[in-house]
């Protein structure tokens, strides 16, 4: 709680004429109308398989709190029950319904727009088949070339051939569809290549740039902000990645905790045209200031 006290201390001081007791009343009242958050999961709550500190009595408070909580992450890899089996071997228990992850963002983003038994060729894992699948979506396989839409997401399966298919396609006149555009993905050996870089391949085998689903697109915290039946004010976003993240919570427009157990850093703060409403080093430091906050 020290930490929280002297950063938001610092933060405040130089804008308002209130003593350091008054600016105590302001951090306690810091999430006063808070309903919701929205969650990002890789270098937030895990890096990879490893939890990060507090991840249990994080979850502990939102429940004890009755804080809803929509946990929305860019990784189009895994299913929902993945991510809750995952999270259920880290001691944590959650619900399908409390996931979102980009691929399914995707899945209903053509599901209100494409026609009936449109058919896509994926690139991804299990995450980006049963979305698609379970929104009525025909499957392609390699080298068939009549996709309608060309959905791209994580693959650590990735060959020549899905990536030849999925040119092939692209340049035949199907959609782009990217799940998310990061760059980077954080496992507990370091920074590896994330979907981003392949998409950034299909453009420049293609000339056409993909349509993304996730953050920093608002479109994943809208689907979430709808699931919960909350306005953008009433939620607040916590993520580890300024340019998806933060960016996306800003687009969608929401309040948002940047915390420093991922990707970005403090130091990238100063030369952003948008900032987090507030900076924490991790989600231990996030539950010290819910509970300082009910």
């Amino acid at each position: 709680m020290k930490g929280i006290l002297h950063f938001v201390y610092q933060r405040l001081r130089l804008r308002l004429s209130l003593p350091f007791n008054g600016i105590i009343t302001l951090i306690m009242l810091m999430f006063p109308d808070l309903c919701a958050l929205i969650i990002d999961m890789d270098g937030v709550l895990w890096h990879g398989d490893t939890p990060l500190p507090g991840l249990v009595d994080f979850f502990a408070t939102l429940r004890q709190k009755e804080i809803r909580f929509i946990l929305a992450t860019n990784n189009a890899s895994q299913t929902p029950e993945q991510y809750v089996a995952k999270l259920a071997r880290m001691g944590v228990t959650i619900i399908r319904d409390e996931v979102l992850t980009s691929a399914q963002a995707a899945a209903l983003y053509l599901r209100e727009r494409a026609p009936a038994g449109a058919r896509v060729f994926a690139i991804g894992e299990d995450g980006v088949r049963q979305a698609l699948s379970e929104n009525g979506f025909q499957l392609n396989e390699l080298y068939e070339l009549n996709a309608h839409y060309v959905v791209c997401g994580m693959d650590r399966g990735l060959s020549w051939d899905k990536l030849a298919t999925a040119t092939l396609n692209i340049r035949a006149g199907a959609q782009f569809i990217g799940t998310n555009p990061d760059t980077t993905l954080p496992t507990e050996r370091g920074l590896t290549h994330g979907n981003g870089a392949v998409l950034a391949a299909l453009q420049a085998a293609t000339g056409v740039a993909p349509t993304i689903m996730g953050k920093p697109e608002p479109i994943m915290y809208q689907q979430a902000l709808a699931r919960l039946q909350l306005s953008p004010a009433q939620a607040i976003a916590i993520g580890d990645r300024l340019e998806t993240d933060i960016l996306g919570a800003v687009r969608a427009g929401m309040r948002s905790i940047f915390v420093l157990s991922g990707v970005s850093q403090r130091e990238q703060l100063g030369g952003l045209s948008y900032q987090p409403t507030w900076v924490m080093e991790n989600i231990r430091v996030v539950t010290e200031a819910i509970n300082s906050s009910y």
